[in-house]
């Protein structure tokens, strides 16, 4: 087996890689080891000191007020927590309306809540032979009945980009609450809150950002964060979280309100050493980078006849290359021959996916292409 330097790692859809990962979140948890482990009392100051940093970059990141973002578990628990936060007029004999190609588990959750909340869940398909959906497909289902639609940035399984601003804009022209899902794009695709406005906004920090699992965010924005009133809450959904007082409860003033019991502090702090180096990260380079890899991934698919699974237009895409591997063919024998080869990549169905990073060199890509040459 050829030993994996990174050159040939394309899974930032999945995890990410940046160098020096390891040892920079190694000195992290050893300091939190040390911190939790130490006979003083002052472990929840520390803890929950790191875990307001990895609040603060997530906030600097995506440009959200103050007060306006927390951590989360990931963006299911995120989206369970704004459906039973909401006041019953935006989703009760309204429909919600997500697309086709959502992440499936913020689908699974929406089916599961639709008949107690009231809504109808509207899943806006794709077109026959297509790998995308449309926009103008969402915009064609988004009528004044929508309370609430839940848009992907960037997709999983094709890397298609919507278009946020027209999205939204059609969105306040109804009167629906937006949501957007930006998990698969954001660190590499920008993204603001405020450019287009949007009433929330879901991710983890895996992926592009190199982070933890179970380090997710939701952000809030005013003046919905004001009617929010979370079903899921505990003691840390307080302004005052050392209020004993069984029936004086009362919400946080700002998106605290979103906690609810102990929050998950070791994944924030695991991944805070990853969120402080995409920070000092000039991000116009990362994004040419991943573009010009992407270009040469597509010129060697076209070159072997492989069909393209994601917008050809880079406007239109996210920073993954998805490939329809021909008919008949054993996926799992083509992830595991270039594993073999220091080529790392999965399959979704006969989907190939590549996402080339801050590692990934054309080098890698080389590798990659001439692997699947003798395995195909």
């Amino acid at each position: 087996m050829t030993t994996p330097d990174g050159s040939a790692y394309f899974l930032y859809h999945s995890i990410g890689m940046y160098p020096g990962k390891a040892e920079a979140m190694a000195a992290g948890l050893s300091e939190f080891a040390a911190s939790w482990g130490a006979f003083d009392d002052g472990q929840w100051m520390r803890a929950l000191g790191k875990r307001q940093r990895f609040i603060d970059l997530w906030s600097d990141l995506i440009g959200a007020p103050k007060g306006t973002l927390t951590s989360a578990e990931n963006v299911t628990t995120a989206l369970y927590s704004l459906i039973g936060a909401l006041p019953g007029h935006h989703l009760a004999g309204r429909r919600v309306l997500v697309t086709a190609d959502c992440f499936p588990s913020l689908h699974f959750l929406l089916a599961g809540l639709a008949p107690r909340f009231g809504f109808t869940l509207d899943t806006v398909p794709m077109r026959d032979g297509e790998r995308w959906v449309q926009d103008d497909d969402v915009i064609a289902s988004w009528g004044e009945d929508v309370g609430l639609a839940l848009l992907t940035q960037v997709t999983s399984t094709s890397s298609h980009r919507c278009d946020l601003d027209r999205l939204a804009a059609h969105g306040r022209a109804m009167g629906s609450l937006v949501g957007v899902d930006i998990t698969q794009g954001v660190g590499l695709i920008p993204f603001k809150v405020d450019a287009p406005a949007v009433d929330f906004t879901l991710s983890t920090s895996l992926k592009w950002l190199c982070g933890t699992p179970g380090a997710g965010i939701i952000h809030v924005a005013e003046p919905l964060l004001r009617e929010c009133r979370p079903e899921l809450r505990g003691w840390f959904s307080q302004d005052n979280i050392f209020s004993w007082d069984l029936d004086a409860f009362a919400y946080a003033p700002d998106a605290r309100r979103f906690d609810h019991g102990t929050p998950s502090a070791l994944a924030c702090i695991g991944s805070v050493p990853a969120l402080e180096w995409h920070a000092a990260q000039d991000k116009t380079a990362l994004l040419a980078h991943n573009r010009k890899l992407g270009a040469a991934i597509i010129a060697k698919a076209d070159e072997m006849g492989l069909t393209l699974a994601s917008p050809r237009d880079e406007t239109r895409r996210g920073g993954s290359i998805m490939l329809r591997l021909p008919e008949q063919t054993d996926t799992a024998t083509i992830v595991n021959g270039l594993r073999e080869h220091g080529v790392f990549t999965d399959c979704r169905g006969r989907i190939l996916r590549l996402s080339p990073g801050t590692v990934t060199t054309e080098a890698g890509i080389a590798r990659l292409f001439a692997g699947l040459d003798a395995l195909l």
